[in-house]
């Protein structure tokens, strides 16, 4: 009878060290960019390992970064009773765990899709865990590296799919490293002061009056709508996503708007759950004005 329960506690306590929400998130991102770049016919199994080999990949990313920020993690009240903090995890167990999800993650991509996808996912851990997280007590810059890590997760769809990054492939990681921005700066307005105690240099930190915070939120926001537009310029989508996606860019710059005339927490509030509506309502909407575009004719040539 005690036996259950610890098998409870520690399947918790791996839910938390690989931050399973926010990793789900991230695999919605991939999920829509591979049906998006997807010929008339979608290869599902592909589709399938590559849904697997992000999740573990993105699971791995969120355990490095909790074994590496540990010791800060422990100073903030937000987040003291992660599993490494609270002793419910070891940093051998989280390193064993971090090995293992990262060598599975890869493996499948490379494997179940193509290596290209392992290789853009690759690069996604190795930013996250060595350049975003020792960036965090450094420089407000965090933020948009951060953006830049949050948007290689639709390339990682798209090259799945096709094996090629055509204009659709930047367009979608555009509009994810844009809706990060206020999402992330929302986050950190609300827990400044834990932040401070974490030793994280963050925006809000240094920006007490919500001014420098509040407009580089509404620019962000602002710039999704030409995204939008742009998104169906491509021929990737109808009108219908023109429209909607820019309506909907327009509501989440109008409540980033709120935020800046009147910074306070509330108002932040707004902006992050706002955040959270808008990405799968823009999934939607983008999935269900998707057009057949020949995506492996039309190579964008990027570097």
């Amino acid at each position: 009878m005690t036996e259950q329960p610890s098998k409870q506690s520690l399947f918790q306590a791996y839910c938390e060290l690989t931050k399973i929400k926010l990793s789900l998130l991230v695999v919605m991102s991939t999920g829509v960019a591979f049906l998006m770049a997807s010929e008339l016919g979608i290869d599902w199994v592909a589709f399938l390992w590559t849904l697997i080999g992000t999740t573990l990949s993105a699971t791995a990313a969120a355990t490095w970064n909790q074994l590496f920020e540990r010791k800060r993690d422990a100073k903030m009240s937000r987040t003291k009773d992660r599993p490494i903090p609270s002793g419910r995890i070891s940093m051998l167990h989280a390193f064993i765990v971090g090995v293992l999800l990262t060598y599975s993650g890869l493996s499948i991509l490379a494997f179940g899709a193509n290596p290209a996808a392992a290789g853009i996912s690759l690069l996604t851990i190795l930013t996250y865990a060595f350049i975003y997280t020792p960036l965090k007590p450094r420089t407000t810059f965090n933020t948009f590296i951060g953006a830049i890590v949050g948007a290689l997760p639709p390339l990682i769809g798209w090259v799945a799919a096709v094996g090629t990054l055509s204009s659709g492939a930047w367009i979608m990681g555009g509009i994810l490293f844009l809706w990060q921005i206020p999402h992330f700066l929302a986050l950190a307005w609300m827990y400044k002061d834990d932040y401070e105690r974490g030793g994280f240099t963050m925006l809000p930190s240094l920006d007490p009056t919500g001014e420098l915070t509040g407009r580089v939120s509404v620019l962000a926001a602002l710039c999704l709508v030409p995204l939008c537009l742009l998104f169906t310029s491509e021929g990737i989508t109808t009108q219908f996503f023109a429209i909607s996606g820019s309506v909907l860019s327009l509501w989440f710059t109008y409540i980033s708007f709120k935020f800046w005339r009147a910074p306070n927490n509330e108002n932040a509030m707004k902006m992050f759950l706002t955040s959270i509506m808008y990405l799968p309502l823009l999934f939607i909407c983008m999935l269900i004005s998707r057009q057949y575009v020949d995506f492996s004719e039309t190579v964008l040539v990027a570097l």
